[in-house]
């Protein structure tokens, strides 16, 4: 790898005005493993352990550390997180410090409005630019109109048809990852996430093929790195998501869905359900076909789904302080006993 200064890597004001001093030299999370992170700085890759005080670290995260411990993490500009798959309340990290999130998808069956919004309203609540990349342009005819469908979703995105195995339409990527830029990489398996990152970075990181019967592919990214892209930037390419659960993400739904949140601020009450109750303006929109009621009812699903996915990790954490809290006691009571 080439000489990096910390304008290629992504250092910016901000994390400069969090810096206590000038003669800091941090580091950049480029792969996360079990207890141990690999970072870049300006003199090269270096393994470091992670105590568990620090928590845990995403790809792109800003540390410092002293013979080879992380010993601090910046605080972050953005943050990407999805609560985790399964019954268990917790968060699982995503990327962190990403300029543009780029939603990747495909002018095929895997192409879904549900699923599109979701990561809308994650990069909004990021507070990353959304950059929608539709794939396999070059099977249909038919890409203008996923193209029209994908621009109606919000007003704040960008969207693109491209044949990934096309080094003009991949040239159209390099402007969201630029020197100093982060592009993540997010979508389902089979999408072309893989073959976008092999043209970005000049990897040769393996493909394969999707099924013809649902358009759907097995994985082939198993794991998050910070890979630097032959622009100049970096590109964070994630594992394909079967599920994409949000958590905590109002700010995110209000800025996808601000033309219902427009709507709700002329409701004669506060706390309208939109449902029954006299003078509500979102029932007005669908009467006279301002509001699609599909749209509708996607953003109260939605609404719903945050609201229980939050209040379960908030009462996860609860639980959590709580049993520490006694394991901690127990130890200083042990302690005393044995004189300590």
């Amino acid at each position: 790898m080439t000489t990096l200064t910390y304008a290629d890597l992504g250092w910016s004001r901000f994390f400069a005005a969090l810096a206590n001093a000038d003669d800091v030299q941090p580091l950049r999370v480029a792969e996360v493993h079990r207890n141990a992170v690999s970072a870049l700085g300006p003199k090269g890759r270096v393994s470091l352990s992670v105590p568990e005080d620090i928590g845990p670290l995403a790809v792109g995260d800003w540390v410092t550390c002293t013979d080879g411990t992380v010993t601090t993490r910046f605080e972050r500009q953005s943050t990407l997180e999805r609560r985790a798959p399964g019954d268990d309340a917790r968060t699982q990290l995503i990327a962190a410090n990403v300029n543009t999130l780029g939603i990747v998808s495909s002018c095929n069956a895997d192409f879904n409005i549900r699923r599109l919004e979701r990561y809308l309203i994650l990069a909004a609540d990021a507070d990353c630019l959304p950059l929608i990349i539709l794939t396999k342009a070059d099977e249909t005819t038919d890409a203008p109109d996923y193209v029209r469908q994908a621009k109606t979703l919000s007003p704040l995105v960008t969207v693109l048809a491209i044949d990934a195995t096309d080094a003009s339409d991949i040239e159209l990527l390099d402007a969201w990852c630029r020197t100093g830029d982060t592009l993540a990489l997010v979508g389902s398996s089979g999408v072309g996430k893989t073959t976008i990152r092999n043209a970005l970075t000049g990897d040769l990181a393996e493909t394969q093929a999707i099924r013809e019967d649902d358009a759907r592919g097995r994985h082939t990214t198993t794991s998050r790195a910070l890979v630097r892209t032959k622009a100049g930037g970096w590109l964070i390419d994630t594992p394909g998501m079967r599920a994409l659960r949000l958590f905590d993400v109002g700010g995110g739904i209000e800025a996808v869905f601000a033309d219902i949140e427009e709507l709700t601020q002329g409701c004669r009450f506060n706390d309208c359900a939109h449902d029954t109750e006299p003078g509500c303006m979102v029932r007005a929109a669908l009467a006279d076909g301002r509001l699609e009621p599909d749209r509708m009812a996607r953003w109260k699903k939605l609404k719903a789904e945050d609201l229980r996915n939050t209040e379960t990790i908030a009462e996860s954490r609860v639980r959590a302080k709580g049993f520490q809290k006694g394991v901690n006691n127990a130890l200083s009571r042990k302690r005393r006993d044995r004189g300590d």
